[in-house]
C-alpha cells in the first residue's frame, strides 16, 4: 500500500495528466453529442444525488445531454475502472469520491489514470440509527455495543468507502465488538436502516434526510469539525466525546487520462459555474454537505491529500484490504 510522502510525490504525474495538450478546434467543438456521466454507485444514494444535479446543469451549460449511467459495484470500483479506460475524448465522465484507491488491487491508479475536473463538495459521514434502536448518543451506542457484544449491527457501504473505514475507526477506536453490514450503497442501506434490517448506518446525508426529518431514523453524530446546518442540532462526534472521528467525503468530476486541456478547461469553466450557484449551494446545504469548487490542481492535490491521508489510517488500524 503506498504511503502518504509516496502519494504526494506522485501528485505532479496526475496534474500532467490533468494537462493534456490539444489543439483550440477541439475545446470549439466540443461536445458534438451526449456525453456519458458514470457514477459508480448504485441509484439513489448520495453520490447518484448530487451527480444528477451536476449532469442536469451541465446539460443546460454544455447544449448536449449529459446521461448518467449508474455502474455499482465492490465499492466503487468497477464503474471507476471502466470509466477511466474509456477513451479520454471528454465523452466520459467520472463522480468520484474520497477513498476511491483503498483496495488492494483496484485496477487504476490515482496518480496517472485521472484528470481531475474540479471539487463539487464536502460530504461528512453521519452516525444514524433506526428509530427503534435505544439510542440517542454515541455515548448510548457504545454502552449498547458493550451490553450485548457483537449484536449491534452498523451499515456501511463496503470497502473501499470513507463510510466502512470509518466504521472501522469507530470501533477501534472505543474497544466495542459490533458487525459491520455492507451495502452496495448508501440507497440501498438507508431502505434497511429504516426498515430495521440493520440497526445503525455510516451514512451521508443526502438519501436519509427525508427518514430523519419524519422521525424514522435518529441523526446521531456528524463525523466532521463542524456541525450541518441542515441538522444543527445533532453534535459533531468531538462534541460526543470522540475527538479524531473526522470522516468528510469530498466529491469531484474526473475524465480518463489524457483527455485534451481544453477540455478539461472548459467542463472546470462550467462545473464552477454550477457549483458556486445560490441554488446549488442551498441544495447541497440541504443536503448536509457544503460546496467545493476548485481548479483542476485544487482537485488533483484534493485527490492525493486525502488518498493518502486514509491509506494512513488503513495503515495504523491494521486492516487488511480485499
Amino acid at each position: 500500500m503506498p504511503t502518504l510522502s509516496t502519494l504526494l510525490k506522485a501528485a505532479t504525474p496526475i496534474l500532467a495528466a490533468a494537462l493534456a495538450v490539444a489543439t483550440p478546434a477541439v475545446a470549439e467543438d466540443y461536445p458534438a453529442r451526449t456525453v456519458t456521466l458514470v457514477i459508480p454507485y448504485p441509484a439513489g444514494g448520495g453520490v447518484d444525488t448530487v451527480g444528477r444535479i451536476i449532469a442536469q446543469k451541465l446539460t443546460a451549460a454544455l447544449g448536449q445531454q449529459v446521461v448518467v449511467e449508474n455502474r455499482p459495484g465492490a465499492g466503487s470500483v468497477i464503474g471507476t475502472r471502466a470509466a477511466v479506460k474509456a477513451p479520454p475524448d471528454g465523452y466520459t465522465l467520472l463522480m468520484i469520491t474520497t477513498g476511491l484507491s483503498l483496495s488492494a488491487n483496484p485496477g487504476y491508479d490515482v496518480t496517472k489514470d485521472f484528470a481531475p475536473i474540479g471539487t463539487i463538495a464536502s460530504i461528512p459521514i453521519v452516525v444514524m440509527a433506526n428509530a427503534a434502536v435505544p439510542v440517542k448518543t454515541l455515548s448510548d451506542v457504545i454502552a449498547l455495543a458493550k451490553k450485548e457484544p457483537g449484536k449491534v449491527t452498523i451499515g456501511s457501504p463496503p470497502p473501499p468507502t470513507l463510510n466502512y473505514f470509518g466504521a472501522e475507526q469507530f470501533k477501534a477506536m472505543t474497544g466495542i465488538d459490533v458487525s459491520i453490514v455492507t451495502y452496495k450503497g448508501t440507497g440501498p442501506l438507508t431502505n434497511d436502516l429504516v426498515g430495521g434490517h440493520v440497526m445503525l448506518a455510516f451514512n451521508t446525508l443526502p438519501p436519509a434526510i427525508g427518514n430523519i426529518q419524519a422521525g424514522k431514523l435518529n441523526a446521531i453524530a456528524v463525523c466532521a469539525p463542524e456541525r450541518l446546518a441542515a441538522i444543527p442540532d445533532v453534535p459533531t462526534a468531538a462534541e460526543a466525546g470522540l475527538p479524531g472521528l473526522d470522516v468528510v467525503l469530498y466529491y469531484g468530476l474526473t475524465a480518463p487520462a489524457g483527455t485534451p486541456r481544453p477540455i478539461i478547461e472548459r467542463l472546470n469553466k462550467e462545473l464552477r459555474a454550477v457549483v458556486t450557484s445560490d441554488e446549488f449551494k442551498k441544495r447541497i446545504v440541504a443536503d448536509g454537505g457544503g460546496p467545493a469548487p476548485s481548479t483542476p490542481e485544487e482537485h488533483a492535490a484534493n485527490m492525493v491529500r486525502e488518498e493518502g491521508k486514509w491509506t494512513a489510517v488503513i495503515k495504523k488500524l491494521g486492516l487488511k484490504l480485499e
